[in-house]
């Protein structure tokens, strides 16, 4: 075979060139068809395959969004302050603080030190849970017989073990995560209710409202019932924007939505940010 040899390998990878397949980065991401902000501020633009990963520092205001273009992607999200990985989304925190355990336009991510990491700005799809957290090794191999990561069954935890490493952290650094694209609610009983997925083309906006690093995992949610490893890519992209501000009607949403952006602001002014 051609590629048995170093020049024969080298011409087979240089053949690649300009290629793309359906799950990949878009480089640069201004090459993206159909961009949805003003031309040149597209910062990300990658389809993660299902059992997949993804991580990015954003930048304050950033507008991220993440799209299920067929309707059984289910991206786990954690968020950390850029350079300052001990603030770190905060899942009871986040539910507890806004008396509210289901996610939706308007809800903020707040860290545990009462600020906020993004708020969620646009829904279309409804179906998120901020109570399962994502599977494990063990749970995958419960499930599907393997859990690792090159395996075609990859745990979200064991995928966000690698994204937490290329951007300097350690398992101990992985907190409980969000889930996007596949519901749950809790019947009277107490028990789960695994709504799953609104259908195609369903997606969420968030805003960084701090320099924050994001990773994502995208895989099946854990109480999915289904017996097979169901995932299907995830359409992420990110734009620069502008963050919250006094006056906004989000920022004034809640008394307690309220507090977090003032705690927000009075850091990043202390750091010379606001």
């Amino acid at each position: 075979m051609a590629t048995q040899t170093t020049y024969g390998a080298r011409d087979h990878a240089r053949a690649q060139d300009g290629t793309r397949a359906e799950a990949m980065p878009v480089v640069p991401a201004g090459d993206w068809p159909d961009p949805p902000c003003e031309a040149g501020h597209l910062v990300w633009a990658e389809t993660v395959a299902g059992g997949n990963y993804t991580h990015r520092v954003l930048a304050r205001g950033t507008e991220l969004r993440l799209t299920d273009p067929h309707g059984d992607a289910c991206a786990h999200l954690l968020l950390y302050a850029e350079g300052r990985p001990w603030e770190r989304l905060n899942v009871a925190d986040t539910v507890k603080v806004q008396w509210n355990a289901y996610l939706g336009e308007g809800q903020l991510l707040l860290s545990d030190q009462g600020r906020v990491l993004a708020s969620v700005v646009v829904d279309t799809s409804g179906r998120h849970d901020a109570l399962c957290g994502t599977s494990t090794l063990v749970s995958n191999t419960g499930r599907y017989g393997d859990g690792t990561p090159q395996s075609p069954s990859p745990a979200g935890r064991e995928l966000f073990k690698l994204a937490a490493a290329k951007n300097g952290l350690e398992p101990r650094d992985l907190p409980p995560s969000l889930s996007f694209f596949q519901g749950v609610r809790i019947r009277e009983d107490g028990t789960l209710d695994f709504t799953g997925s609104a259908g195609p083309g369903g997606s969420v906006t968030l805003r960084a409202e701090q320099d924050v690093t994001v990773l994502i995992a995208n895989v099946p949610h854990p109480a999915d019932p289904r017996p097979d490893y169901v995932s299907t890519p995830l359409e992420v992209l990110a734009w620069r924007a502008a963050p919250t501000r006094a006056g906004d009607a989000l920022w004034d949403a809640t008394p307690e939505g309220r507090r977090a952006f003032l705690n927000t602001t009075e850091f990043l002014a202390s750091k010379g940010r606001a």
